[in-house]
């Protein structure tokens, strides 16, 4: 007779649901189309190893929320694409299309330390009206849990993976215009707009 060893894994479910503020600055003078993918939408990270439980960690929502309200803000006019390359409105200038590359986490028993760390990799894409690209570039944040004293683990990493999502969202909205190729449309696009306003300037009737 052979006795049976049952071993049980603890399954851990992270739901990250952020609300983020409107970052406030400079305008760039584009029309841009936003696209969220219903994969990057609805993003969830899977880990089940030999050294770990399982863990099911949900950021889809928080970084839609994140990226919608950061790139909303960021220009003079934003449209969010509900699909990309088709249906194109003709005002639209450029298309952004973010993805997530990877999510890492440490848990408090592998660092010593009661909180979590969290690094999130993002490829960003920018492409032009006609589906060429034009830049591809990496947001990489950091986040971890800013108190030890929470109720739970996952409560901890939700906490630590909002911090990181603020840190992307940050680095998004400082880091667009130092996309060497970014950097060079926005300078056509502004000397192209000063050039307009000399001539209108110049076409006014004197008084």
């Amino acid at each position: 007779m052979s006795a049976a060893l049952l071993t049980t894994t603890c399954s851990h479910t992270v739901q990250v649901d952020g609300e983020f503020p409107q970052p406030v600055g400079r305008q760039h003078p584009l029309t841009v189309g936003i696209y969220l993918s219903d994969e990057f939408s609805n993003f969830t990270h899977h880990e089940d190893s030999e050294d770990r439980e399982e863990w099911n960690i949900s950021t889809g929502r928080a970084q839609k929320n994140l990226f919608q309200t950061v790139l909303g803000s960021m220009f003079t006019e934003t449209i969010l694409l509900s699909s990309y390359p088709q249906n194109l409105p003709e005002d639209v200038e450029l298309v952004i299309v973010p993805e997530v590359r990877e999510l890492q986490f440490t848990m408090p028993r592998e660092t010593r330390v009661n909180i979590f760390e969290v690094w999130i990799k993002y490829d960003m894409h920018a492409y032009n009206p006609q589906g060429e690209s034009v830049a591809n570039w990496v947001i990489t944040a950091y986040g971890k849990t800013p108190t030890a004293f929470l109720k739970s683990q996952e409560d901890a990493l939700a906490q630590a993976i909002n911090v990181a999502l603020r840190d992307a969202g940050a680095t998004l909205f400082t880091g667009f215009e130092q996309v060497p190729e970014l950097q060079a449309l926005l300078a056509n696009k502004r000397r192209a707009l000063s050039m307009k306003q000399n001539e209108s300037a110049e076409e006014q009737p004197a008084d």
